[in-house]
Order: structure tokens, then C-alpha cells, then sequence
């Protein structure tokens, strides 16, 4: 199974990645950037460079390819934090992934309020202001995106409201979408 694990920049996307791959035996996270981060650096300085590279359509066919090779190889589930914001992109890549082994879209939400909260407290890089202050500022940007995509993302994926979930309540809300051995319903409690 692949979980694909989107939100606002800033809605603790790694955070849940990383706690669900150790509560599910054999899981992989699998990170799209790592892709992107490839495109840049093979394109930096060329004409054809784009600011996004979720822009570049080979993004979206490596990410989707990528994915699919990881299932496949490990046989497992494989977690995947992205934010993808642009329904037509998301739609490229989630739509053959949802065949076979099939998607899970959870959709982190956060309330505006608490997200700038969540933001400004971040630190990315411990020790290094100058970067941690612009992975901040990049999020700020992003917040009135997710805020316009909100509506897509949450008619296409399972919402989980983590405005006020502890982490272990997000862990176990996702688990309930995921899993059905961990029953628990949307705000972390069992039924």
C-alpha cells in the first residue's frame, strides 16, 4: 500500500511519515523532493529551468515511477510526504498509483492560526537561523496555496485535523485510515 501524506507546508507531513514507518513493520518513506532536488541540480543554470519542479513534467512521471518501483521492490508499505497542491499534478501521479497496490490521500490539516504558530516555532536547521528563518518564509508563502487547494485536497483525500492532536493522536488517526487493526476514529480516540 502507498499513503500518500500531503498538507500545508509546515503541517508535520515528515513528522507522521517518520512515526508511522516505525509503527508499520516494513514500511519505506519514499520522498518525491529527493527527485526534485535531482532536477534541480541537473538543470540549474539551463534555459529550460523552472522555478517549481513539480512544474516539470518529468517530476511527475519520475515521482510516479519511482513510487511504483518502490512498492513493487519492497512489497510494503511505502509513505510518501509531499505536498502537491496543483489537482491536475496531483491527479497525474495519484491517478496510476491508486491502481495497483492502491493510495491512501491523507490530507493533514491545520487551522490558519495554529499553522502560523506551528511555522514560526520551526526550526529546521538547529544552530542555523539564516536557513531555518527561510524554510519559515517559504512555508508563510505557501499557506494561502494550501488554503486555495483546501477544497480539492479534502473532497480527494482523508482530512485529518491536527490543529489540536498531539502527535501520537495523529499517528493513531492515520492508522485508523491505513490500517484497520489500529481502529480509532478521526481526533485519535477509540471507539
Amino acid at each position: 500500500m502507498i499513503t500518500w501524506i500531503n498538507g500545508a507546508f509546515g503541517s508535520g507531513k515528515s513528522t507522521l511519515a517518520a512515526i508511522l514507518h516505525q509503527a508499520l513493520p516494513g514500511s519505506v518513506v519514499a520522498d518525491p523532493e529527493e527527485i526534485g532536488d535531482l532536477l534541480r541540480r541537473t538543470l540549474a543554470g539551463h534555459p529550460g529551468k523552472l522555478r517549481d519542479y513539480q512544474d516539470y513534467p518529468a517530476w511527475r512521471r519520475l515521482t510516479t515511477a519511482y513510487i511504483s518501483e518502490i512498492a513493487a521492490h519492497t512489497s510494503g508499505h511505502v509513505l510518501v510526504p509531499m505536498t502537491v497542491l496543483n489537482p491536475a499534478y496531483a491527479a497525474e501521479v495519484f491517478t496510476p498509483l491508486r491502481r495497483s497496490p492502491g493510495l491512501v490521500h491523507l490530507v493533514l490539516h491545520v487551522e490558519p492560526d495554529e499553522l502560523e504558530a506551528r511555522i514560526d516555532a520551526s526550526e529546521e536547521f538547529p544552530g542555523n537561523e539564516t536557513r531555518s528563518e527561510a524554510v519559515r518564509a517559504y512555508r508563510r508563502r505557501r499557506a494561502a496555496e494550501y488554503a486555495a487547494a483546501a477544497t480539492w485536497m479534502h473532497a480527494d483525500g482523508h482530512v485529518l485535523d491536527t490543529s489540536a492532536l498531539p502527535a501520537h493522536a495523529v499517528l493513531q488517526a492515520a492508522l485508523s485510515r491505513i490500517s484497520p487493526a489500529h481502529p480509532v476514529s478521526a481526533d485519535g480516540a477509540r471507539p
